[in-house]
């Protein structure tokens, strides 16, 4: 499909115990910081598969956990011991479950989970905890050759604590801060690189998801977050992860889909394809949204499938002949009830993204868009068509629409050598 980089999920051994709350194959649960999960295979096999992904041009990224570890029983009754190398409760928060999602103390301090599994909370102001995790994090990046972090429960851990963690693991860091209020949310990229773009998750999905969804809440929010976050071509655009329902758990109109997986590829940031997308699977809240991307077989038949990696390819293109696409700002140039126009990339090369939400039953029209940057006479490729269109003389592009599906272009002349539309 054209990605770059490959997520996998915390790597560090679990907890043994099957629960009424499930296994701990997600990693999520962990209880020895120092010992690769036997379930997922060996540390050789871990630095195989970065090697095997350096070897492709790719990254890889692993998902960390500095927040807590998993235990199986009641969270009054933890053996602390069964922790490595946080084998005492003078490590720990005491024992509180989380109440008040509006308290950042009780947000910090108290633990996640259950009393099946809880999680217990470390206490990361202590400064023997900082170094434990400092020093872990340094070696987990340099023992296996790791590229990048995703940080899980980054909202519950203070902010001054991740500064020193980035820094430790010397590679780009991501955070997962699960909220949608930039206000919230952008500030922690003053001590990560980058977090999950979640105040644009919630709109993107809205927009979408129906064919009544807002645009103007969307158009607004990229804006928003441009302005209110320190980079938002360091954040994580997504519209599936591993702790939200399927999107097609809301729609099965192929149309909408594709429109929101061409959002989420063609705007700011890092886009992130969570496993399974591509096969259009329906899994609902979690566990049905972790279901095994093998029982697919890996068809690379299916119409999503297909569509994003056509969407990357012209992604990937933009940036080969431009590596400032990267880093120029999403501008969203259009919007009308059932329409969302964006431009990315320097004037006379920029890809420029039109997107509806009329569905697969939506009618056939012509948009006649300015604000693309183009020039008149301009020839332009359609790249999911690869129809080709001339920019008319008041410097409008003629974008004919149909069957709600995304139209995407890029300027023809600039296609020479690619694979697209050739």
């Amino acid at each position: 499909m054209g990605f770059t980089a490959v997520w996998i999920t915390p790597v560090t051994e679990q907890l043994p115990q099957d629960t009424s709350d499930g296994t701990a194959y997600h990693g999520y649960w962990q209880q020895d910081i120092y010992s690769v999960n036997t379930n997922y295979g060996t540390a050789d096999d871990l630095k195989a598969l970065a090697s095997a992904l350096h070897d492709r041009g790719m990254y890889l990224m692993v998902d960390v956990v500095a927040n807590h570890m998993g235990y199986a029983g009641a969270g009054n009754s933890v053996d602390y011991s069964v922790f490595h190398p946080f084998n005492s409760q003078t490590y720990f928060h005491p024992f509180c479950f989380i109440s008040n999602y509006d308290n950042q103390t009780n947000v910090e301090d108290c633990w996640l989970g259950d009393n099946v599994v809880p999680l217990p909370d470390l206490k990361t102001t202590n400064s023997d905890v900082q170094k434990i995790w400092y020093d872990w994090v340094g070696s987990l990046v340099s023992n296996y050759s790791i590229d990048g972090l995703r940080i899980d429960t980054v909202k519950h851990v203070q902010k001054d604590f991740w500064r020193g963690y980035n820094d430790a693991a010397g590679v780009y860091c991501i955070g997962e801060i699960f909220d949608g209020d930039p206000a919230y949310t952008c500030p922690y990229q003053k001590v990560l690189d980058g977090v999950l773009n979640y105040p644009l998750y919630y709109p993107l999905l809205r927009a979408f998801q129906s064919t009544s969804g807002s645009m103007s809440d969307l158009y607004n929010m990229v804006n928003r977050v441009k302005s209110e976050c320190a980079d938002s071509t360091l954040l994580g655009t997504f519209v599936e992860n591993h702790d939200n329902p399927r999107f097609a758990s809301y729609t099965a109109d192929m149309a909408l889909a594709k429109n929101a997986a061409a959002f989420t590829i063609l705007s700011d940031g890092i886009p992130i394809i969570y496993a399974g997308q591509e096969q259009h699977y329906r899994g609902g809240a979690d566990p049905a949204n972790r279901e095994a991307v093998w029982l697919s077989g890996y068809s690379t038949t299916g119409e999503l499938y297909k569509h994003i990696a056509a969407t990357n390819a012209i992604r990937n293109h933009a940036i080969s002949k431009d590596p400032k696409y990267v880093t120029y700002k999403n501008n969203p140039i259009y919007q009308d009830t059932s329409t969302i126009a964006m431009r990315k990339g320097t004037d006379g090369a920029q890809v420029v993204t039109v997107l509806s939400n009329l569905g697969a039953s939506g009618s056939s029209y012509t948009l006649s868009l300015s604000g693309t940057g183009y020039a008149a006479g301009q020839q332009l490729t359609e790249i999911y068509s690869c129809a080709t269109v001339t920019v008319d003389s008041d410097g409008k592009v003629p974008v004919a629409m149909a069957s709600g599906l995304p139209r995407v272009f890029y300027p023809t002349a600039g296609l020479n050598g690619s694979k697209i539309c050739t």
